[in-house]
C-alpha cells in the first residue's frame, strides 16, 4: 500500500492534469444521473470509484476526496486522519509516529504539492473535518450531478459578539514577553498535590498549561484540574486534546471550563494512544487541531455550536495552539501555523527547543507571514536531569529533537543535572534575543522547582517586566 502512495505523489502532476479534464467532462453526464436518478448512479460509479482510488491512492472512500488540495496523498491514510497538515510526532526521518515503517501522508503531501505547482501555496487551505455520513459514497457521481459538498473551511466571519480580555490575553496583547509552566493534573481525586505543583510558579509565570492525557497516559480531566486552579486565584491553560473525544463531547467540555471560569484553550490533535498506559484504546481523533480551532472560534464569536444551533450565551474564549518547528516536513510546518492562525489562534506554543538555530530559521520564516503579530509564539523549553534521560526523551517523545552536542555536552559535564540548567537558562536568554518569539514555555514533568529557578535565575521576568516589545498582537485570529 505503501508503494501506491508513493508512486501517487511521484506521479502527482500528471494525475492532477488527469484530474482537472475529468472534473471538466463529468457535467456532461449530469443528464444522464438525472435520467436514472442520484442513488442508482452513486451505486453505479461507485465499485469503479473505490478500485481506482485504492489501487493508485489507497483510498479509503471518505466521500470528500480532497486530493487535488494534498499533493495526491490521501489523508485519511493519516493514523490521526490528520486534514490540515502534519501534527506534531512526525519522526526525524519523517515517518509517522504512531507507525514507525510508514512515511508520513503529510510529508508526501508537501511532496506532491510541489509537484503540482513547483512551490506550497502561500495561503494554504484549510479543510473542513470529514463528514462521517458520507463515507462509501461516490465523490465523482456528486461531481457529475453538480452537488459538490464543501471540504474547504469558509472564511472566518465578523464577530458578532466582543469580550473583555482576561489576565493572560492581556499579558499577550501587551507585547510584554510571556513565561509560562506546564503541570501534569493528579493521579488522584485530591486537588493538593495539583495546587503545591502551582504554588512553585507562583510570582514567576503568566500562567500555567495542565495537560489533557499527555503521552496518552490518564490523569485527572485537564478541564476540572484548571477548574480547580481558577478557583484558587491561579490563571491555567486547559488543554483540549482531539484524540479522545468527538465534536459532541469537546464542545461541551469547553462549555463546561468556561462555566467554571476557565477562559485560555490551548487546542491540540494528541499523541498516540499505544505509547501510553491504555494502549488498548480507541482513538477518536474527529477533529484536527485546525477544526477544533475553527469551532470553538465560531463558539465564541457567532455565539454557535458546530451545527449551526444557538448558544444562549457565547463563551469568552482566548484560544491557542502549538507548532513544532523542529520535525518534516519544515517547509509545510509554517503554511500548518498559517492554518492554525486563520482558524483562531491567539497565542502558539512550542516543542521543546533544545536547537536555537533551527527555532531562528523557523522565526525567520514566520516574520515573512506576519504571524507573529497575529499569534504570540511562545517557544517550548526545558531540561532533565541527565544526559541519558534525554535521550530516552528524544527517542520516546514524539516530536522532540536534541541535537547530539547538547547530549555530550551535558553527558562530559561533573554535575549533569548542573549543566542542564545552565543549558536551559542560556537557551531561554536567546530565545527572548530572537525578532518574533514573545515568550517561554517550560515544561518538564515533575521537574517544578527546577524549572521555577531557571525562571528566576534567567532575570527574564525582571528583564521585561514594564517593558513591552515593539510586537504587539494585531486582530484575533486574522491573518490576511
Amino acid at each position: 500500500m505503501q508503494a501506491l502512495r508513493h508512486w501517487s505523489v511521484r506521479h502527482a502532476r500528471g494525475l492532477a492534469r488527469l484530474y482537472d479534464v475529468c472534473a471538466r467532462v463529468a457535467p456532461r453526464f449530469a443528464p444522464l444521473v438525472s435520467l436514472i436518478g442520484a442513488k442508482r448512479a452513486d451505486r453505479a460509479i461507485r465499485p469503479v470509484e473505490r478500485l481506482a482510488k485504492q489501487m493508485f491512492f489507497d483510498c479509503k472512500m471518505c466521500g470528500q476526496c480532497v486530493l487535488s488540495s494534498t499533493g495526491m496523498s490521501c489523508p485519511t491514510n493519516c493514523a490521526k486522519e490528520m486534514r490540515n497538515g502534519p501534527c506534531g510526532g512526525v519522526r526525524e526521518n519523517g515517518h509517522c509516529e504512531v507507525d514507525p515503517a510508514m512515511r508520513c501522508v503529510w510529508v508526501e503531501a508537501v511532496s506532491g504539492i510541489k509537484q503540482i505547482g513547483g512551490t506550497l501555496p502561500a495561503q494554504p487551505a484549510s479543510l473542513l473535518p470529514i463528514d462521517r455520513r458520507l463515507r462509501e459514497q461516490s465523490t465523482w457521481a456528486r461531481v457529475i450531478a453538480n452537488d459538490i459538498v464543501p471540504v474547504r473551511a469558509a472564511p472566518a466571519p465578523a464577530p458578532v459578539a466582543a469580550h473583555a480580555p482576561q489576565a493572560f490575553e492581556q499579558v499577550c496583547r501587551s507585547g510584554r514577553f510571556v513565561v509560562t509552566a506546564e503541570v501534569a493534573p493528579p493521579d488522584s481525586p485530591d486537588p493538593a498535590a495539583l495546587l503545591a505543583q502551582a504554588r512553585l510558579f507562583e510570582g514567576q509565570v503568566d500562567a500555567i498549561n495542565i495537560t489533557d492525557g499527555a503521552g496518552g497516559n490518564c490523569h485527572m480531566s485537564s478541564a476540572a484540574a484548571a477548574a480547580i486552579l481558577t478557583a484558587s486565584g491561579f490563571t491555567p491553560v486547559c488543554q483540549v486534546a482531539c484524540r479522545d473525544r468527538n465534536r459532541i463531547a469537546v464542545q461541551g467540555d469547553i462549555l463546561g471550563a468556561a462555566a467554571l471560569g476557565v477562559r485560555n484553550f490551548l487546542c491540540l490533535t494528541g499523541d498516540d494512544v499505544s505509547q501510553g498506559d491504555h494502549p488498548q484504546a480507541k482513538p477518536v481523533f474527529d477533529l484536527d487541531a485546525v477544526s477544533l480551532l475553527r469551532i470553538a472560534r465560531t463558539m465564541r464569536e457567532q455565539g454557535t455550536f458546530a451545527s449551526g444551533r444557538k448558544l444562549d450565551a457565547a463563551p469568552n474564549l482566548f484560544l491557542g495552539a502549538t507548532a513544532n518547528p523542529f520535525m518534516p516536513p519544515y517547509a509545510d510546518r509554517i503554511a500548518n501555523l498559517q492554518l492554525k492562525v486563520e482558524a483562531g489562534a491567539q497565542f502558539i506554543q512550542t516543542q521543546f527547543c533544545f536547537d536555537v538555530k533551527m527555532l531562528a530559521d523557523f522565526m525567520r520564516a514566520v516574520r515573512e507571514r506576519g504571524l507573529h503579530k497575529h499569534a504570540r509564539i511562545i517557544v517550548g523549553v526545558g531540561t532533565l536531569s541527565t544526559a541519558k534521560a534525554l535521550r530516552w526523551m528524544a527517542h520516546h517523545v514524539p516530536g522532540v529533537h536534541v541535537p547530539e552536542e547538547v547530549t555530550r555536552r551535558i553527558a562530559a559535564a561533573s554535575s549533569q543535572r548542573a549543566e542542564g540548567q545552565k543549558i536551559l537558562i542560556e537557551t531561554m536568554r536567546a530565545l527572548a534575543d530572537i525578532e518574533g518569539v514573545g515568550g517561554v514555555h517550560l515544561m518538564g514533568h515533575r521537574n517544578g522547582e527546577v524549572l521555577a529557578e531557571a525562571i528566576a535565575a534567567s532575570g527574564l521576568r525582571t528583564a521585561f517586566a514594564g517593558t513591552p516589545s515593539t510586537i504587539k498582537l494585531e486582530n484575533q485570529g486574522a491573518c490576511k
